[in-house]
């Protein structure tokens, strides 16, 4: 007996010592005209591991806005983010430390180091396992602009304050102490928090923690706040009621979510809905209130219709609210009481919100379409995008990474993914994942099993392993394949129904899983009418498996009929039994959502322009949908208006993605086209091409390789005036492109070989960009090419290398009047070989050339350059040329002007016809000028 009391006793001392808890004290006072809080805090630094502990490390994320070159401020320009770099140093944040004591008031060192966002501080006696260690901090925090992160102070002197404080790090097998990335990932244990904080009158507090006391004294007000437990202390100060609270029987909701359609007896039934349903599909919140701000809610909206302007919005009243609340209540929720490494073990709190908002939809919202009520449009609702339901999207937007080949595991940290699959990409996957189990476990034990998963784990220590393992106390069926195939590895779902056999009185089914994974899937076995016979799952599959199942009346075989598993390609799922067509041809019009049980081609008109033909408008014939697809053709037969003959080009091409190694894609095609290139005349190229495309491992570095190998067949009608003309020839092309493209250092570089019967020559390109901390930019581009022989006439510089504007014998540059040498279409630029943007004698160089294009910033947009090159040709030699002028820089590598200055003609403001003189770059292609949106999102 003695002994068994002297074993729960150890047993209570080991349990007390796990949930021990940092006591955390903060006086604060805001001084609004410099954006400073002064503060002085005492941290109760408990040690609850097993070692000794003789450094501390707090979390100093306020300072990782203090300049450029932080991990902060570097992540920015990693994500092609230049407000943080372009934004004077007034509006950024730091910290400032006046002193750290601890006992006695003995001065402690401490230091920042390599990481100006973690505070290292050494005590003045190391702590054992279960001391208690007292520190004292004063210091000052400058207090950043909102419009970085959403945090901070914004234009109308409101403070939204997140990282303010000094918060201890967390040790778990190592100090877990990490910089801001801006990924919303600080890991910390539960504290009890006292803060005191003073603020002139105006400001009203709102905060995740309780008020308990409030006093005015000389135009300042005191709000003294507590919480016990607590991951964060989250604290608003704004000059007007901004924030609501309301009150249910589970929890207060504080929240300044607002949508003027939703009248506040709606807002408050709907919150109270939402609160209910986490309680009843988790479990009890363990704090009496959540805040649910609307700063959350823009950092991590419901992406989709549903963020546009309310007199645009699709959706009923109420529902875009609602979704907001369910989004960042239930993010709230999680992060505040399951403690995952928000970095290493991220994905499963999103997963489980994922999962939370598809059974929401379903169980208010089952009608609801993803275009709400625009699918009822005529113009629309012929479209299958308009069958598809709201909660579809998930699936598809990952299939649009998956698709391009930049999805990442799940398992992958978050400061390692790329911003779509930190914002929308992997929680999605997650939440479609977390459906897929729980189909396949068939008897709904996984809403219990997410259930006892927050209540056995909220405010303790947790892994996904754990999440794992209370899945497997409640079920039979395995559950490895799910964390350690879909979790783990970085690869799509992708089943085949290969071959369905007649055998007696059963169907012999060989479905085949063409990735390395090894997962199950589901069979569907459907009658004449497509009524469901029955449903049942594989178990896991790595390879091939042979499947039988009963063949009366059966007459279509189907796998993931329901689309619960995000399937790479559904399209090869569908067997019928005595069909010819497993999928029936479709034609659409327009661009549409993929559906797997079509064979789709869509039309679409389309309308271009060129100075030969004119405005052109025609038909676009093509199989591609909203997501990229494996084979992709098009056929754009056109009508020129000024040349009154059909025009046009054509494509195929087929990708073979690589999932593992630096090899990213192969492509394979064949391209055509017919358009004029001089009035009456015509050019016809054909183009047989292979490209392989590398890719680094890590997805977050933009470093890009391509080999592009191809030949390049021209025909071209003869020009009666020009009878030296070179009008059919073919040119082997192979080249290679190294391009790693970045705010701060942009670095592109080409090597290209082509070969003909007239010519061999070789070049190569380099460029760099940099953008310096006084946002200063330099350009520098550097171009050198040579013949290895020419045996061009004499006189004839169609083949030669140009200095400021390339003839283009490979039709390669989207020129709007190619042969132009006079006129406003004579004056665009595109920056290739020699690059000059004025035009100087020789223009061409039949024999080498090397040149070197630079610009640097005058003042924000406006650039001041200059070109210097040598042109050698074989009858005249060698030549030294120079330009320099001003480039105004509107939208950089996509609308640019040129204004040349002094050159080696001169000055040329002065010369005659001057605004003829003037270069420009445009760019219309709506998918060259996609590139904006996705240099910043992939």
């Amino acid at each position: 007996m003695i002994k068994i009391n002297y074993i729960l006793t150890l047993l209570l001392v080991c349990a007390i010592n796990l949930n021990a808890q940092h006591d955390i004290t903060i006086e604060a006072s805001l001084d609004p005209e410099n954006h400073i809080l002064t503060i002085a805090q005492q941290v109760a630094f408990k040690n609850n591991t097993e070692v000794i502990l003789d450094t501390l490390y707090f979390n100093d994320w306020a300072n990782s806005f203090s300049n450029k070159k932080t991990p902060l401020g570097i992540r920015f320009a990693e994500n092609y983010d230049s407000k943080f770099h372009f934004e004077n140093d007034a509006k950024r944040g730091r910290t400032d430390i006046l002193s750290v004591t601890g006992k006695n008031n003995q001065v402690l060192n401490t230091s920042h180091g390599t990481a100006v966002d973690i505070l290292k501080v050494v005590p003045s006696t190391p702590l054992k396992p279960g001391d208690t260690y007292i520190i004292k901090f004063n210091y000052t925090v400058k207090v950043a602009d909102d419009k970085f992160t959403g945090y901070g102070v914004d234009n109308e002197g409101n403070y939204k304050l997140r990282y303010w404080y000094l918060s201890p790090a967390v040790y778990n097998n190592g100090w877990q102490a990490y910089s801001n990335k801006n990924v919303e990932d600080l890991y910390l244990n539960p504290s009890n928090f006292r803060i005191k904080i003073t603020a002139p009158t105006k400001f009203i507090p709102a905060s995740n923690l309780n008020e308990v006391h409030y006093e005015t004294l000389n135009g300042f007000n005191t709000f003294t706040f507590e919480g016990k437990d607590r991951v964060k202390a989250t604290l608003f100060l704004s000059v007007a009621k901004r924030f609501e609270s309301i009150i249910t029987d589970k929890v207060e909701v504080v929240t300044n979510i607002y949508q003027r359609k939703v009248i506040p007896e709606n807002r408050a039934l709907l919150t109270d809905r939402v609160v209910h349903f986490l309680d009843s599909k988790l479990g009890k919140y363990p704090h009496e209130k959540i805040i649910v701000s609307d700063e959350d809610n823009r950092n991590n909206p419901v992406y989709g219709l549903n963020q546009l302007p309310n007199f645009l919005s699709p959706f009923p009243n109420g529902f875009e609210y609602d979704l907001a609340q369910l989004k960042t209540m239930s993010r709230e929720y999680l992060e505040n009481t399951l403690l995952l490494h928000p970095r290493n073990d991220s994905w499963l709190i999103g997963a489980i919100q994922i999962n939370l908002m598809i059974q929401y939809v379903d169980t208010y919202y089952p009608n609801m379409k993803i275009l709400g009520s625009l699918s009822n449009f005529w113009i629309i609702n012929w479209a299958h995008v308009s069958d598809l339901e709201f909660n579809d999207q998930y699936s598809l937007l990952y299939l649009n990474m998956a698709r391009n080949n930049i999805h990442q595991s799940l398992a992958t940290p978050k400061d390692s993914l790329i911003k779509f699959n930190k914002n929308i990409a992997n929680s999605y996957y997650g939440g479609k994942g977390l459906e897929y189990l729980d189909d396949f476990l068939t008897d709904s034990s996984l809403n219990q099993s997410i259930k006892t998963f927050y209540e056995r784990y909220s405010l303790k220590p947790v892994t996904s392993s754990d999440f794992k393992n209370v899945i497997e106390e409640t079920s039979d069926l395995p559950v490895d394949w799910f964390f350690n195939d879909y979790v783990k590895e970085r690869s799509t779902v992708d089943f085949k129904l290969k071959k369905v056999k007649k055998k007696g009185d059963s169907l012999e089914l060989k479905i085949l899983n063409k990735r390395s994974t090894k997962l199950p899937v589901s069979i569907y076995a459907s009658s004449k009418n497509d009524s469901l016979l029955f449903k049942n799952w594989t178990l896991p599959i790595d390879s091939i498996a042979i499947v039988r199942i009963p063949a009366e009346g059966v007459k279509k075989i189907e796998l993931n009929q329901e689309g619960h598993i995000t399937e790479f390609n559904r399209r090869n799922n569908t067997k019928r039994i005595g069909g010819i067509l497993n999928r029936p041809v479709q034609f659409r019009l327009f661009q549409d959502a993929q559906d797997h049980r079509y064979n789709q081609l869509f039309f679409m008109p389309i309308f271009e322009y060129n100075l030969y033909d004119g405005f052109t408008t025609g038909m676009k014939l093509y199989n591609k949908t909203l997501l990229p697809k494996q084979i992709h053709y098009k056929l754009e037969p056109q009508f020129g208006y000024r040349s009154k003959k059909i025009i046009g080009n054509g494509n195929i091409q087929f990708t073979d993605q690589k999932e593992h190694g630096k090899l990213n894609a192969m492509r394979y095609g064949v391209s055509g086209s017919y358009y004029s290139y001089d009035e009456n005349l015509f050019y016809r190229r054909l183009t047989p091409y292979i490209t392989f495309a590398f890719r680094n491992e890590d997805l977050r570095n933009n470093e890009k390789q391509y080999i592009n190998l191809r030949n390049v067949n021209v025909y071209r009608d003869e020009n009666p005036n020009d009878p030296n003309q070179e009008p059919n020839y073919s040119v082997f092309n192979a080249s290679y492109v190294y391009n790693n493209p970045n705010l701060i250092n942009y670095y592109r570089g080409v090597v290209d070989y082509q070969i003909s019967s007239k010519f061999s020559k070789i070049s190569a390109t380099f460029d760099y960009r940099k953008l310096f901390i006084n946002n200063r930019q330099l350009n520098v581009r550097a171009f050198a090419g040579v013949f290895l022989f020419n045996d061009s006439r004499e006189g004839e510089d169609f083949f030669s290398y140009s200095l400021d504007r390339p003839t283009d014998y490979l039709f390669d540059y989207t020129y709007y009047g190619r042969s132009e040498d006079t006129g406003i279409f004579s004056q665009q630029l595109i920056v290739a070989e020699g690059g000059f943007k004025s035009q100087l004698e020789p223009s061409f160089a039949n024999n080498w050339i090397t040149t070197v294009n630079a610009s640097t910033t005058i003042w924000r947009w406006i650039l001041a350059y200059g070109d210097v090159g040598l042109v050698n040709n074989t009858q005249s030699g060698t030549k030294a040329v120079f330009d320099t002028g001003i480039r105004v820089n509107l939208v950089q590598d996509y609308f640019e002007l040129y204004f040349p200055m002094y050159s080696s003609l001169g000055w040329e403001p002065g010369m005659p016809n001057y605004d003829e003189k003037i270069r420009f770059t445009i760019t219309l292609s709506p998918k060259t000028l996609l590139g904006l949106f996705t240099r910043e999102w992939y």
